[in-house]
């Protein structure tokens, strides 16, 4: 694990050492707040159901802006060939730079907490569904930043790795919500809806942590990320 700490380390520097990781976390965190709260005191519920909901459109805008330069700017400033003559495995390169964005995207949700605290204060919330829902987002945020790690890798262009990443995760959404599986052949119904990311995150949103969805998330987690690691190796041959 010694060269995965070591390019976790070194990406991780990237972010903090540059505007990006405060920038990114300062807008979501205001952004996700003003919205949030600019509709709950008219609602006059103890609940965080809407604040859920606006978390997967925002991701696929916020997670493509944290992974789009992982792999792009390595090809950019052609130091990717120099990073693959070291002694260091794809895989090995590709998990510590999805660890990285990972981080990320853990403390903007932790620097989300004050939400659900303050909430919580105002009346009785019921915690279930908000742990639920904090552990749908991040899985959800973990699937959208594996797709967009694979993404990176394609181009040497980040707003074209941003681009890619969005209508990918946008895809793997849409294809399981209700209004897509309505026209779809009832034997391929099912199928599109567990294949979708909303089902799963809404069953984990109401504090329902089924192991299928678990098992789906880390599955598409792993086939991104076996993907991004097949790009590294094809372009290490061309």
């Amino acid at each position: 694990m010694r060269n995965v700490c070591a390019i976790f380390q070194k990406e991780l520097r990237s972010y903090f050492n540059s505007p990006v990781a405060y920038i990114v976390i300062i807008l979501f965190v205001g952004f996700t707040s003003w919205l949030f709260f600019r509709s709950f005191f008219i609602a006059n519920r103890a609940v965080m159901r809407d604040y859920f909901s606006m978390l997967p459109w925002l991701f696929m805008i916020f997670g493509p802006l944290i992974t789009m330069r992982l792999w792009a700017e390595e090809k950019k400033l052609k130091t990717m060939e120099l990073l693959m003559t070291m002694p260091i495995k794809d895989w090995q390169a590709v998990l510590g730079k999805y660890i990285a964005s990972l981080f990320l995207l853990s403390s903007m949700l932790i620097l989300s907490l004050p939400i659900a605290i303050t909430v919580a204060s105002l009346g009785n919330m019921d915690w279930g569904p908000v742990i639920g829902g904090y552990i749908g987002a991040f899985l959800m945020g973990a699937a959208y930043l594996s797709i967009g790690v694979f993404a990176s890798c394609l181009t040497e262009n980040q707003i074209v790795a941003a681009i890619v990443s969005f209508f990918l995760s946008f895809a793997m959404w849409i294809i399981g919500e209700s209004f897509v599986i309505f026209v779809m052949p009832a034997s391929l119904a099912a199928l599109f809806e567990y294949v979708g990311l909303g089902s799963h995150f809404k069953s984990i949103g109401r504090g329902v942590i089924d192991s299928r969805d678990l098992i789906y998330y880390f599955t598409v987690i792993g086939f991104f990320l076996f993907l991004n690691a097949k790009g590294i190796e094809r372009r290490k041959w061309a």
